[in-house]
């Protein structure tokens, strides 16, 4: 009588006073009023946290996180990697964009890549490596928005390269899945392979090369990377290898400062960067989203699931139309997030059926690791950096202990692409930084993993704004994402419900299913800052290695 009482008793009880005890996600925010950093490993969000409260900034805090994620994720990201950023300015509420992708060499041509026999871009060697721009990025975000010393925000990232750290558990199993690229290469077998295996759960893992690499970088500085020892050391790597890198590659590359590109959903501004990355897709697949209002009966129902899948699909298609360096091709912006333009393509959405056929309009004329960090007044920093695929182009440079990004396999070999290889060129760019706005509340948060990006950040924002989730909520909600075969195949984690599933199967979407924390669906994190009541919030998504972690307070022990 007792147990039918309580229960009784509990089904009367507001939901308000239950959803602490009751809820669908994991963990909970952090909530501080000081800096909070998020990234996919412990040990750096630690480390950035660490930089915050010695007085750094976001900025400080987000360049010693990545470079502690280069050494402790080695096939995800590092400085032979790319790197772009949003920055929030909180005193003046202004948005800063970094483009910090890297070219093609001068000699990197379509007639280089056919007169070897090729009809595609590789996805590995030494002709799949465009100029790294992780470096410069750090060393331009460093110069504009940084307060500690350059040498200083490398020390933890060198501790661990030298003295070793435990393997975490998904960074073990992204290693195992590169094992083939990394025998490959006799030095990235030396580096990478402990007696040709990969180190395994807890096991301790040092690379003194790429410690050697860090501290040249924070004693000289950045053009250590790109005109001292590490450039000659990439050059050497390059043209052992057969490769087209010249000095003159490394030396003349600098990033860019842009302006982000937005568009509004339900009231809240959303931030992305311009081509060539392919935030517009995140853009253009939430103003088909707000066509139709929010299914009542939740983000993981059949009717707001398929809308999602069928906006993604066609804007997945104009991005593969578009999307290319805007330094040499006409890439349609304003005209690909128009609201007019949008409600033109939506037309193509049937409510009942999956099209398996989708193509681009005409618009008026991974791995990666991403990072979020909030400081003590508010500042913003939405980070993300990469090798592209697990180690890149599965070259190491020689002696330095990083691996080479292969992210000139996106660029295209047919010469009427917008996205056709050429010389000094960026490729096609699969990572993104996000932003989010609406009132007091600013939100950095990214999500990474190749394609699945710009429909992990619609979904996102969509559990924000249409169901009024936390962010450590909207990170942790089932979500769905494409698959290699693209068309109306989708992969979708396990935590749907099944009948779910099986109406979406009848509406011809053909489903994969996942892990219900899997990591195909990307790796995320987000800050929030709430600048009315001087309050941040950290969220980490648990599908990965990594943690939220508030910074100290100032106590003197």
């Amino acid at each position: 009588m007792r147990l039918a009482a309580a229960i009784a008793f509990s089904v009367l009880l507001p939901v308000s006073t239950m959803s602490g005890q009751d809820r669908s996600h994991a963990r909970s925010m952090v909530v501080t009023p000081f800096g909070i950093v998020a990234t996919t490993h412990v040990q750096a969000s630690q480390a950035g946290a660490q930089v915050l409260a010695r007085g750094g900034s976001a900025v400080d805090a987000a360049i010693a996180a990545n470079a502690v994620l280069g050494v402790t994720e080695p096939m995800m990201n590092g400085m032979g990697g790319d790197l772009f950023a949003i920055y929030w300015e909180a005193k003046p509420g202004k948005l800063y964009g970094l483009n910090a992708s890297g070219w093609a060499p001068q000699g990197l041509t379509i007639e280089h890549i056919q007169a070897k026999g090729l009809r595609e871009m590789p996805l590995a060697g030494i002709d799949s490596v465009t100029v790294p721009g992780a470096v410069a990025g750090w060393n331009a975000l460093h110069q504009r928005f940084g307060k500690l010393a350059w040498k200083d925000l490398f020390q933890p990232a060198i501790f661990y390269a030298e003295n070793g750290y435990a393997v975490p558990e998904i960074i073990h199993g992204y290693w195992e899945g590169s094992r083939e690229t990394l025998a490959s290469d006799p030095e990235s077998r030396r580096v990478f392979l402990l007696n040709s295996k990969v180190p395994a759960v807890g096991e301790i893992f040092r690379n003194p090369d790429v410690a050697k690499a860090l501290r040249l970088v924070a004693q000289e500085g950045a053009k250590d990377f790109y005109r001292g020892e590490i450039a000659r050391a990439i050059l050497r790597t390059s043209q052992a290898a057969g490769g087209t890198m010249a000095a003159s590659d490394l030396a003349e590359f600098s990033p860019e400062w842009v302006e982000p590109i937005s568009t509004t959903y339900r009231g809240w501004m959303i931030y992305e960067l311009p081509p060539n990355g392919q935030g517009m897709a995140a853009l253009e697949m939430l103003n088909l989203m707000e066509l139709t209002p929010a299914s009542a009966d939740g983000p993981l129902s059949v009717r707001e699931l398929h809308k999602k899948i069928e906006a993604m699909k066609l804007a997945y298609a104009d991005l593969a139309r578009y999307n290319a360096d805007p330094r040499f091709a006409k890439v349609p912006l304003k005209g690909l997030l128009s609201k007019d333009y949008a409600k033109d393509r939506a037309k193509l959405i049937d409510p009942n059926q999956a099209n398996c056929q989708e193509a681009s309009g005409t618009p008026p004329m991974s791995d990666t690791t991403y990072l979020s960090v909030v400081d003590r007044d508010g500042n913003i920093v939405s980070l993300i950096q990469s090798n592209y695929e697990g180690f890149g182009s599965g070259i190491t440079v020689r002696g330095m202990g990083f691996a080479l990004q292969d992210r000139a396999a996106l660029f295209s070999l047919d010469p009427a692409s917008p996205n056709a290889l050429a010389p000094r060129k960026r490729p096609f760019h699969t990572i993104i930084p996000a932003f989010l706005e609406r009132g007091d509340q600013h939100i950095g948060f990214g999500i990474m993993g190749g394609a699945n990006q710009p429909l992990a950040h619609a979904q996102f924002v969509s559990n924000v704004a249409d169901y009024g989730m936390n962010i450590q909520a909207a990170m942790e909600t089932a979500r769905f994402t494409v698959s290699p075969e693209r068309g109306c195949h989708i992969r979708i984690e396990s935590r749907v419900k099944s009948e779910v599933l099986a109406t979406l199967s009848a509406m011809g979407h053909q489903l994969e299913l996942r892990g219900a924390f899997s990591t195909t669906m990307g790796r995320g994190q987000a800050v929030l800052h709430d600048s009315k009541n001087k309050m941040n919030y950290g969220a980490s998504d648990a599908r990965a290695d990594g943690s939220a972690e508030p910074e100290l307070p100032p106590v003197n022990w």
